[in-house]
């Protein structure tokens, strides 16, 4: 069998999603299901049983987070070490430009849904994949949205096969790219608030995260809960 066409594989999602529908897409920290509009995003979200005080994450890249995220030097700095330069994993959460482009092609039930006091979280670095569509949703000025490919509670899933039935049901199309790199963590990305550096999620690759805070920053962040599991 051959390698997988990235790119190839990223447009025909990106297209699906950006006619309204959905994708279950493979990120180095698990699958997500990404939806391409309000209507989407709702659909997933009551298939999914998520809570209404939950919000979706935006799928997105180090060069999209320049311009939409309002960071100081310090903060872009953190970013930068922990993706750029370590190539780790971060979801991140940070005050953010709300007339940015992508923002103002949410209409006012996908923003309410995606963004909190003026902040959106954004996924960074989650692997070849993320980044071909992040590109593109960028370049196309489409904002995508989502979050784990799982029942609420049910855990993040590293194979297609493992995602709940009703699950893969909502996605229009499904990139299966099998296990996923971080599958040992079980866990999705770990999210850090950039306002105040606080761990709002402890997952994937976290004590590499909190060692590099620690040696490069000084900035303490609490110890791993858990030990690394099987998935």
């Amino acid at each position: 069998m051959s390698a997988p066409d990235i790119a190839a594989d990223a447009a025909r999602a990106f297209s699906v999603l950006r006619s309204g529908g959905s994708a279950i897409l493979p990120m180095d920290v698990g699958y997500s299901i990404i939806g391409g509009s309000t209507e989407a995003l709702i659909r997933i979200f009551d298939t999914k049983g998520r809570a209404p005080e939950k919000l979706n994450a935006m799928i997105g890249d180090n060069i999209l987070s320049e311009e939409l995220h309002h960071l100081d030097t310090a903060q872009r700095a953190v970013v930068d070490a922990l993706t750029r330069d370590r190539g780790l994993p971060l979801g991140i959460i940070a005050s953010a430009d709300m007339d940015h482009p992508l923002i103002r092609a949410l209409d006012d039930e996908g923003r309410r849904r995606s963004t909190c006091d003026g902040t959106i979280c954004m996924l960074l670095n989650a692997g070849a994949f993320h980044a071909a569509i992040s590109r593109l949703s960028h370049e196309a000025c489409h904002p995508l949205f989502g979050s784990s490919a799982n029942r609420t509670l049910q855990g993040t899933k590293f194979r297609v096969e493992d995602i709940e039935p009703e699950i893969r049901a909502v996605a229009d199309v499904e990139i299966d790219y099998g296990l996923r790199k971080y599958h040992l963590y079980g866990k999705s990305s770990t999210l850090l608030d950039l306002r105040d550096m606080s761990v709002v999620r402890e997952g994937s690759c976290y004590e590499l995260i909190r060692d590099a805070l620690d040696r490069d920053f000084g900035i303490a962040i609490p110890e791993p809960r858990q030990a690394l599991v099987a998935a």
